[in-house]
């Protein structure tokens, strides 16, 4: 119970200071380029995939024409559609083939990453940059690392960036249903009646 509450208050803490570090300018641009691009792609690979999935959800109920990329029932990619990439590393193989091939095809792509320097970020025609563990633990045994001083996060891998990508993301949708005059009440009428 001790570990489980000490995590918990980690990722609150992070998660407090999480708004002071993203930076306005990069979310308006975002925020405008979702409004005005034909079609939204999204991609994330793992956990990262599953929050671009409740993302996606979220914009199809704005009654966007949003789609999942990897997903059967997916289109082409076509210049004036906006694919939104996710990659804590911005390394990721598919996420970055990805935008590769939304480059080729005129897409814009927006890298959301740690990191601007990255594969992902280099390819993006911009980047919003949300912070996530960057410091990993260096020794590999537990005695070790406890010798030395070393402590590994209670938030291990990516969970910090994808928890607030997460949180980033939901907020996004505050203020694309504010600009499109959108209620609760119209994003659940679009909510699906088959679950």
């Amino acid at each position: 119970m001790e570990k489980t509450l000490q995590a918990m208050n980690e990722i609150i803490k992070f998660l407090q200071l999480y708004p002071k570090k993203v930076k306005h300018k990069e979310v308006e641009k975002f925020v405008d380029a979702l409004l005005s691009a034909r079609r939204v792609f999204v991609v994330g690979a793992g956990r990262s995939g599953l929050v671009m999935k409740a993302y996606a959800m979220r914009l199809m109920h704005l009654d966007f024409d949003v789609h999942v990329i990897g997903e059967t029932v997916t289109p082409s990619l076509r210049s004036g559609d906006l694919l939104v990439a996710l990659s804590g590393s911005g390394e990721t193989d598919l996420i970055v083939q990805s935008a590769n091939m939304a480059k080729k095809s005129g897409t814009k792509v927006v890298a959301i990453t740690t990191y601007r320097d990255s594969s992902l970020a280099k390819l993006a025609n911009f980047v919003v940059r949300l912070p996530g563990r960057t410091k990993i633990a260096k020794t590999s045994t537990f005695v070790k690392r406890e010798l030395a001083g070393e402590y590994a996060s209670l938030t291990p891998l990516g969970t910090l960036f994808e928890i607030g990508a997460m949180v980033f993301l939901d907020g996004t949708i505050a203020s694309l249903m504010m600009k499109l005059g959108r209620k609760e009440e119209d994003l659940r009428a679009r909510h699906a009646t088959i679950e």
